[in-house]
Parts: C-alpha cells; sequence; structure tokens
C-alpha cells in the first residue's frame, strides 16, 4: 500500500460557507475527493472512481481498469484500497459538519463496480479525534525502510485496536514463535509471486520509472533487508538496491474481519485507514504485507476463517525516519468531469 500527495488542512465549520452541503461547489468536491484519493492502496494502483450524484451525495466505484489480475483476481486488494478511499471521504465530509451515511454496495447485481453511495446530512460539528485524523492525511506514508527497534508503548497499540474496533475489524498483535511464522511465510510467499513471469511483468507495469502519476517509484522501494531477516516485497528483482541491517524483533499485527467478502473489503479497508492515521498522530510508521493473501486461492478462502475471522491484512508497525511520497493522480482523473458543479 502507498501514499500521498498535500491536501488542505481541516476546514473551519463554524462558518456558514463551511455548513454548505460538501458537493454544492467546486472547491468543496476537490477538497473531498482529493482527501478521498490520498488514500493507500495496493501497489499505488489508485483504483478508485467518484461520481458526484447531487450536493449532498457522491458515489465510490472501482476502476477495475486498475485490477491486478494476477494478484488480485477477485479484488480483495481493489476493496480494500476503496474503503481506504472511503474512510478518508467520510473523514472530510466530517470536516463539513455533516454525517455521512454509506450505503455499501447498494446495486451489487446491475452495478458490481458501484462500491459505495455517500449521502451527507447536517451533523455536529467535527470532534477533536476527527479533526486530528483529517490532519493526519497529508503525513501518512508507507515506510519500507528500517525502523529503529523501539517497542510501541501499550497506550499506543490499545488506541490503534480501538480505531479498528471503531470500523467493526480486529488488530491484533502477532507475538514469539507466532510473529516468526508469519514472517516465514510472508518470505515463502514473496519467493513464490516473484517466481512467476506473469507476476513480474505486473509488478514491473507498476513500478515502471516513466509512470508520473501512479505506481511505486524507486525511491519508495526501501533498500533490500541484510540476511533476509525481514520479508519486504522484492519489487524490483533487477533494479541494483542496497542492503540494510532491519529491526531483529519486528512489530507486526493482522487486522481481521468476520466475513470475507467484498462488503468485508470495504470494511477492512476503512479499519485499516483508520489504523494507519491513528498511527500516524503517534509518530508512527507502517508498511504492508499483503503476499500470502494474494495467494491464497479464491475458491479456498472461505476454509481460512480462524476465531477472529479472515485476516485481511498484515502490518508491520515501528518508528522510523521521514520518507517521501509517492505520485498521486489529480482530482480530474479520478472524479467523471461532466459533475463538477458550477458556480
Amino acid at each position: 500500500m502507498t501514499d500521498i500527495g498535500a491536501i488542505p488542512v481541516s476546514p473551519d465549520t463554524g462558518s456558514l460557507a463551511a455548513r454548505e452541503l460538501p458537493f454544492a461547489t467546486p472547491g468543496g468536491v476537490s477538497r473531498t475527493v482529493k482527501a478521498a484519493a490520498a488514500a493507500p492502496s495496493v501497489h499505488n494502483t489508485q483504483p478508485w472512481r467518484f461520481h458526484r450524484v447531487d450536493d449532498a451525495t457522491m458515489e465510490l466505484y472501482a476502476d477495475l481498469d486498475r485490477l491486478l489480475a494476477v494478484t488480485d483476481p477477485m479484488g480483495r486488494g481493489v476493496g480494500i484500497s476503496c474503503g481506504a478511499a472511503l474512510f478518508n471521504l467520510r473523514l472530510a465530509i466530517r470536516m463539513t459538519g455533516h454525517d455521512a451515511h454509506v450505503t455499501a454496495l447498494p446495486d451489487p447485481a446491475a452495478r458490481p463496480d458501484l462500491l459505495a453511495t455517500v449521502h451527507a446530512v447536517l451533523g455536529d460539528p467535527p470532534d477533536r479525534n476527527e479533526r486530528l485524523m483529517y490532519d493526519m492525511i497529508p503525513y501518512r506514508r508507507t515506510n519500507r525502510f528500517p525502523f529503529d527497534g523501539r517497542r510501541l508503548p501499550r497506550e499506543v497499540f490499545v488506541d490503534l485496536v480501538h480505531a479498528a474496533h471503531a470500523e467493526s475489524a480486529t488488530l491484533v498483535l502477532v507475538k514469539g514463535r507466532t510473529a516468526r511464522r508469519v514472517l516465514d511465510m510472508i518470505g515463502t510467499a514473496d519467493d513464490t509471486l516473484a517466481a512467476e513471469e506473469s507476476y513480474r511483468a505486473e509488478l514491473a507495469c507498476w513500478t515502471d520509472p516513466c509512470r508520473r502519476f501512479d505506481g511505486v517509484p524507486e525511491h519508495a522501494f526501501g533498500p533490500r533487508p541484510r540476511n533476509r531477516e525481514l520479508p519486504m516485497r522484492d519489487f524490483g528483482l533487477e533494479c541494483a538496491r542496497p542492503s540494510a541491517d532491519f529491526e531483529t524483533d519486528p512489530q507486526i499485527a493482522a487486522l481481521f474481519t468476520r466475513g470475507d467478502g467484498p462488503l468485508d473489503w470495504l470494511r477492512a479497508g476503512q479499519a485499516l485507514q483508520r489504523v494507519l492515521l491513528a498511527a500516524t498522530a503517534h509518530g508512527v510508521s507502517a508498511s504492508m504485507f499483503s503476499q500470502p493473501l494474494d495467494l491464497r486461492p479464491a475458491q479456498h478462502r472461505a476454509d481460512q476463517s480462524g476465531p477472529m475471522g479472515h485476516v485481511q491484512m498484515l502490518a508491520r508497525f515501528g518508528y522510523g525516519a521521514p520518507v517521501p511520497r509517492v505520485p498521486r493522480r489529480s482530482v480530474f482523473e479520478v472524479l467523471d468531469p461532466v459533475e463538477v458543479p458550477r458556480v
């Protein structure tokens, strides 16, 4: 999952203008869509489209042209990525003093790419925590570089757990031998994927240096872990990358949802983004692992449920140096152009 460009700070909901419906003006549409499109996405594919219905309503669509056919044929990654965008959209609506009423998958038979309809209704001004999360959107990054090994204080991880729970998901810290088994599983999955020509071709497409507004640029790859102590994704098998020592005891967490279908993927994406923004507010860095989930055969996904449900993402948390942002498409590339209101 990858990152964002700059967006405006939270607007002043005390002014009359700020209490206007969020999609009533070009500025309102731009602000909310820019926040939504700042979400992380698998390989920075940014697989979303937005359609303004009226002054109070926005639709979120999956851009299936950006589906990763090799690693994400069922669209789980697209659903999680778009779920993260949906959470940001909800936050941006809250900044205007409105509540976001979401109808997920409103017409799955006729429009499976229509993931959510979001309707704004007048609500209370945003609270301090909502403003803080919104203001963290420009600062969240995916950090694939070494962390310094410091442990997250218990109260910080508890806050991340509460963030996931607020979106009906469960975040669990993976410890001890279980953590080592999970890391070994990630490494094996990454090796298996890297051995497939179709996977390498797909990855090459999204790491092409000619891509200017999406994909993962070389500066975001991070170094190769020396002695493979941590199975970071090898984005460029042919790329000469430096090696570095990573933390010897990485802090790994698993994000669960009760089910494992399109609604659950949207839920997981919203939970993941809420967790990542909470982490950013605490000065905590994060990177994601999805390789074992990419290899899970679609026909056997229901067999993977455990006591807490289905794993939707594995994440590494810690304290790392700041990293640069990655490319981002403009609002007018992700928003249906004819739907921008005129004033």
